[in-house]
């Protein structure tokens, strides 16, 4: 890291691997770094401001050097060569938001070179090499964090609020339901990479969500003691981009019971062939002794104890009561940032500052460790404990 004494600027050189994905460019490279940039860096509390200086990183070098282009960077901060990369003295943080099979591999070399790892999910394809980076990276004495980024958002902020605030009383259950329909890709392009739908290039919902899910479970609720899981496809026939069929190897669809220390069940339902009948892409409904709410994206409802309705089975006659009225909607009570954003100015101010971090790669760890025993689960139709892990 370098100071730039006349713009009083930290500035935090990041390898950026894999911006030319969906996320990597959309949330990580513009939504986050950009935007960053855009609003005249991270303060840090001091007179001076974090700085974020992006090299991008990946195979395509003429798409690369488009982006550059594109965003009014400089041409020279694009590279095809990641071992080049990781030998600059200059370069602080390796981000990665490659696909999950080259991921492990390039961490691995990223702390080997000394340099601070942030990173998507999950870190792995597998629970051992996932623990293994975690390892790498303690004896290294690096920083590292892991995007977990639903924690960000305000529908999850507000439902934390409710939590912190004691609204629950005890927390009884948690329903989730994530998910929309993919279209095959026949007759409507598809809204998601074929690579998804093949297992054999690490595709599958349980290892794209389960991960979410713990963090999700974790940071919330209580930590994942024990999983149930039914992973299924749905859709075995997929076309690709260029317009070819193909097998789909992979699980779209996942449900899950989830124990959680404490005592609470959390049932949860992914699935990318679905059709979507509710508010939001993902909803969570918790229920409590003293109260419930609904959180997804951006909103929250609530509904307390003293302001719950009685209601009546009865088949014989129609429903009369307008159930989604009788909740209340949790305020905002202050401006929600772009979740991905607002952690990666956590992580900047980690790496310059030294602040406390707690998302780090045996949190990420744990997401692997879930989708794998999820996964096991449904091979083998049976309930399985989640061992606590640790290094």
């Amino acid at each position: 890291m370098t100071t730039q004494s006349v713009a009083e600027r930290r500035t935090v050189k990041i390898a950026m691997n894999g911006v030319t994905g969906r996320m990597g460019y959309r949330q990580h490279l513009v939504r986050s770094i950009l935007a960053i940039r855009e609003q005249g860096g991270v303060p840090l509390g001091d007179g001076t401001v974090i700085w974020p200086e992006p090299l991008l990183v990946g195979r395509r070098e003429g798409a690369l050097r488009e982006m550059a282009a594109r965003h009014g960077l400089d041409q020279d901060v694009v590279s095809t060569d990641l071992d080049a990369v990781l030998s600059d003295p200059e370069v602080d943080v390796y981000f990665d938001a490659q696909v999950t099979l080259a991921r492990e591999e390039a961490i691995g070399k990223a702390i080997a070179a000394g340099k601070h790892i942030y990173t998507e999910k999950p870190t792995a394809t597998g629970l051992d090499g996932a623990l293994a980076l975690a390892r790498q990276a303690r004896d290294a004495g690096i920083k590292h964090g892991v995007v977990q980024d639903k924690l960000f958002l305000p529908g999850l902020l507000k439902l934390k609020r409710l939590i912190d605030g004691g609204f629950f009383g005890e927390i009884l259950s948690v329903r989730g339901e994530f998910g929309y329909w993919v279209f095959e890709g026949d007759w409507q392009e598809a809204q998601r990479p074929s690579w998804n739908y093949r297992a054999q290039d690490g595709g599958g919902i349980v290892v794209d969500m389960f991960p979410h899910w713990e963090y999700v479970l974790h940071e919330l609720f209580g930590r994942v003691e024990s999983v149930q899981a039914l992973a299924t496809t749905h859709i075995p026939r997929r076309w690709d981009e260029a317009g070819a069929a193909y097998e789909a190897t992979a699980d779209d669809s996942a449900y899950g019971v989830f124990q959680l220390a404490g005592g609470a069940v959390a049932q949860i339902n992914s699935s990318w062939a679905v059709r979507v009948n509710r508010d939001e892409l993902v909803e969570f409904q918790v229920d409590g002794t003293e109260g419930s709410a609904v959180a997804g994206l951006r909103g929250c409802r609530a509904q307390h104890r003293s302001a719950t309705p009685k209601p009546v089975w009865n088949p014989d006659l129609p429903a009369t009561e307008r159930f989604r009225e009788q909740w209340q909607e949790v305020p905002d009570n202050g401006e929600f940032d772009n979740g991905f954003k607002a952690q990666w100015e956590l992580f900047l101010r980690h790496v310059v500052a030294d602040e406390p971090y707690g998302w780090d790669l045996l949190a990420g760890a744990r997401g692997v460790q879930l989708a794998e025993l999820g996964l096991r689960s449904s091979a083998e139709g049976r309930r399985l404990p989640v061992p606590e892990l640790s290094l």
